[in-house]
């Protein structure tokens, strides 16, 4: 545990980082609402029966070069300058085990507009990874709006420790991700990663180590293209898509202080698919 100001400490796991307020989810979410209004991003999602809110798709502004000329034009200029890059971020809030304090977790999700190969005029958007770098900016700024001092809260951001080795692994003829960390540190990286991914997380159960999910698959999904997300339809959160996805369990289990991840299925029963393969392989991304 960090140093902390008023009721607010930053925590990190590896290169994880995230808030620690001394108050209910019920409390702090109307404050993160508020702090992402005033960053100037619209609200795509709101769920806080389960602590979740996304914010919908903004240009990444802090690419355009700060020079004189465009401080001249000033407003009129950034109506006209894009920079190619689209970013989203979601804010989960989770209740501390003993119940007296919220957790704040931030992820970043990116697209890059891109030329199609062999075209000048034709562009795609794609996917860029998720920037940590981003995510700390942001818990910074969040730091300074729930009280923190500007000063103290840029400090807490000091290079994090490098991250332990992930590998999949075959646990009783399931495949697994496990992960060298207790269950403590495993549990809120999963969460992380899934909220990087894009999952629709709908509930989980931390006394079992359980998420529950849903994810669709992109290259079964049979819907046709109807913008430049459609490549990436596990990414969005509207009813149609949560409704036509696949329901999954992701386990979080601690064996001698190494946790292993596994996929079930909606059953809760081992399920040796090329999608639950798939799903382990999109975490151990995020999870190296």
């Amino acid at each position: 545990v960090l140093p902390y100001a008023a009721k607010v400490r930053m925590q990190r796991a590896g290169g994880e980082r995230w808030l620690v307020v001394d108050e209910s989810p019920d409390k702090v979410w109307a404050a993160v609402k508020e702090f992402w209004m005033e960053n100037g991003f619209l609200l795509k999602l709101e769920m806080p029966d389960v602590g979740v809110m996304e914010t919908d798709w903004a240009e990444n502004r802090a690419k355009i070069a700060d020079d004189p000329i465009r401080n001249v034009l000033g407003k009129v200029l950034d109506q006209l300058w894009s920079t190619g890059e689209r970013d989203k971020y979601r804010t989960r809030l989770e209740r501390t085990p003993d119940g007296r304090s919220t957790e704040i977790y931030i992820s970043h999700r990116g697209m890059i507009e891109e030329f199609v190969p062999g075209s000048t005029d034709r562009t795609v958007w794609q996917p860029r990874p998720p920037d940590p770098e981003l995510e700390a900016e942001f818990l910074r700024r969040l730091m300074v709006r729930l009280g923190v001092e500007e000063g103290q809260a840029r400090s807490l951001l000091a290079t994090a420790p490098a991250q332990s080795r992930s590998k999949l692994v075959n646990v009783d003829g399931t495949s697994a991700l496990a992960v060298p960390e207790p269950f403590d540190r495993a549990w809120r990286r999963v969460g992380l990663a899934l909220d990087r991914v894009g999952f629709t997380v709908e509930d989980r159960d931390r006394s079992k180590g359980t998420y529950f999910v849903r994810y669709v698959d992109p290259q079964t999904d049979e819907k046709k293209p109807d913008g430049f997300l459609s490549k990436l339809a596990f990414w969005r959160s509207d009813d149609k898509e949560v409704n036509k996805a696949a329901q999954y369990r992701v386990v979080v289990r601690e064996t001698k202080d190494v946790s292993h991840i596994t996929v079930l299925n909606k059953d809760g029963q081992p399920e040796n698919s090329a999608t639950t393969t798939k799903i382990l392989n999109l975490l151990q991304e995020q999870i190296k």
